[in-house]
C-alpha cells in the first residue's frame, strides 16, 4: 500500500489518495489477547522501511500501551518519546466539529443555519451562493467549495526552495477563502464529496460570529481545558513547537526518487488554523477522542449528527473504505470491523486517531516524516484491532 500526494494535495492537509494492495487480516474489530508485539512490528517495520520515527499509543479496557520506533532527530540519535507535541494536520477538524456542535446543543446556531445567515456577502459569484450552503454541508465536506490549498498560486509556495521563501508568511481566514473562492466549486451544495479546508475555515468563522470569541479562544475553554489536554494548543502564527517535540521531516513535494528531506519543523501554520493547525500529543489525542466517541462532549443528539455520515465516493480522491461524518470519519478494515475517527497530516508530520464506535478501544499514532503515507496507520490499525 502507497500514499501518493497529487500536484494540488492542499498543502498537505488535504486529500490523500491510498494505491492498491490493502492488508489483509481474519477476525472482527476487538481487543488484542496477545498484547501489542504486532503493533511494535508494525512501528519497526515503518522506520525500516524509511519513515526517520513513529509513536503510537494504545488505550483499551485492558490498560494502555506506548510503543515506539526510530527517532525524534535523526542527527542526535535521540529516540521518540512519550509526551512529545507534534503539528496534527487535519485531526484538527475533529475539535472544529466538536465546538460547533457544543453551540448548535446550546442553540446558538443550527446545522441548517445558511452560511449567508452568519457571513454575509463573503460566498458569493463564481458559481457560490451562501445562500444554499449550510454549516453541515461544511462539516461534511459537501459543499462543494473549493480547497484554498489546490489553489495552484498558494500551492507553490509550499514546494521546495519556495517553502523556505514562504515558511514564516501569515495569513487571515478572510485571505485564505477568498483565494478558496477564486477558483470555481466541485459540484453544487449537497451534490457530493469533496474534502475542502476551506469548509472549516468558513465553520471557525461562524463559531467567532455566533459566540463573540476568536476560534482559538473557544477551543481552550470547551475542549482543551476540561480535558486537561496540557500538551494541546493552537499556535496561530507561532513558528516554533513548544516543549518537547521531533524534528518534522520533509520532501517538500519533491518528484526525485531519492528525495532530499528538509527539517520543517520551524513554520507559520496560520495557513492551516480550524483545517488543521492544531498541535497536540497521542495521550491527548486519546483523551479528546475517548471523550468524543464515548459521548461526554456532546449530547445524544448532537452525537447522532455528527456520526450520520455520507459517501465519500465520487468526487475528488480521498481515503477508500470510508464514510464521512461531521469532523470525524468511519474507516472499515480488512477484518470487516470499523473504526472512527479523524487523521492528518502537514508538513513533516503525519497522525491518525482511531477507535471503536464506544471510545473504549483506541489508537493513536505520529510519524515525524511526511513521505510514507498512510500505509503505516493501516498496519497499525491492522495489528491493534484486526489480531492473528
Amino acid at each position: 500500500m502507497t500514499m501518493s500526494f497529487s500536484a494540488k494535495a492542499g498543502l498537505l492537509v488535504a486529500t490523500v489518495t491510498i494505491a492498491e494492495g490493502a492488508l489483509t487480516a481474519p477476525a472482527a474489530a476487538t481487543p488484542s489477547d496477545t498484547g501489542h508485539a504486532d503493533v511494535q512490528r508494525a512501528l519497526d517495520h515503518a522506520v525500516a522501511a524509511g519513515a526517520p520515527g513513529v509513536v503510537a499509543e494504545v488505550r483499551s479496557p485492558r490498560g494502555r500501551w506506548f510503543g515506539s520506533a526510530g527517532e525524534s532527530d535523526t542527527e542526535t540519535g535521540q529516540k521518540r518519546r512519550p509526551s512529545e507535541r507534534f503539528r496534527i494536520g487535519s485531526t484538527t477538524k475533529a475539535f472544529t466539529a466538536a465546538v460547533v456542535l457544543q453551540l448548535v446543543a446550546e442553540g446558538k446556531l443550527s446545522l441548517d443555519d445558511t452560511v449567508e445567515q452568519w457571513l454575509p456577502g463573503l460566498v458569493a459569484g463564481n458559481g457560490y451562493d451562501g445562500r444554499k450552503i449550510t454549516i453541515r454541508h461544511l462539516l461534511n465536506h459537501t459543499s462543494g467549495i473549493f480547497n484554498y490549498g489546490n489553489d495552484p498560486g498558494l500551492f507553490t509556495k509550499g514546494m521546495g526552495d519556495a517553502w523556505y521563501e514562504h515558511r514564516y508568511d501569515s495569513y487571515t481566514p478572510e485571505q485564505l477563502v477568498k483565494i478558496g473562492l477564486s477558483n470555481p466549486p466541485y459540484f453544487p451544495p449537497g451534490g457530493g464529496f469533496g474534502y475542502s479546508n476551506t469548509n472549516y475555515f468558513l465553520a471557525a468563522m461562524i463559531v467567532e460570529k455566533a459566540t463573540g470569541r476568536t476560534y482559538g479562544e473557544e477551543l481552550t475553554r470547551r475542549i482543551f481545558r476540561p480535558l486537561g489536554l496540557t500538551g494541546t494548543y493552537l499556535p496561530g502564527g507561532e513558528a516554533k513547537i513548544r516543549g518537547p517535540h521531533p524534528v518534522h521531516y520533509s520532501t517538500l513535494f519533491s518528484a526525485e526518487p531519492d528525495p532530499e528531506i528538509h527539517d520543517v519543523t520551524e513554520m507559520n501554520q496560520s495557513f492551516a488554523w480550524a483545517a488543521g493547525g492544531i498541535v497536540s500529543t497521542t495521550g491527548d489525542l486519546q483523551r479528546f477522542f475517548g471523550a468524543l466517541l464515548g459521548g461526554r462532549l456532546l449530547p445524544p443528539a448532537e452525537q447522532r449528527e455528527m456520526f450520520t455520515t455520507v459517501a465519500t465516493k465520487g468526487g475528488p480522491p480521498w481515503i477508500p473504505n470510508t464514510r464521512y461524518g461531521l469532523g470525524i470519519f468511519s474507516q472499515e478494515l480488512p477484518c470487516g470491523g470499523t473504526v472512527w475517527g479523524n487523521g492528518g497530516a502537514t508538513y513533516g508530520s503525519w497522525t491518525y486517531a482511531m477507535g471503536t464506535r464506544d471510545g473504549e478501544h483506541l489508537l493513536t499514532s505520529q510519524v515525524n516524516g511526511d513521505w510514507s503515507g498512510l500505509s503505516i496507520f493501516d498496519a497499525l490499525l491492522a495489528a491493534e484491532f484486526c489480531p492473528r
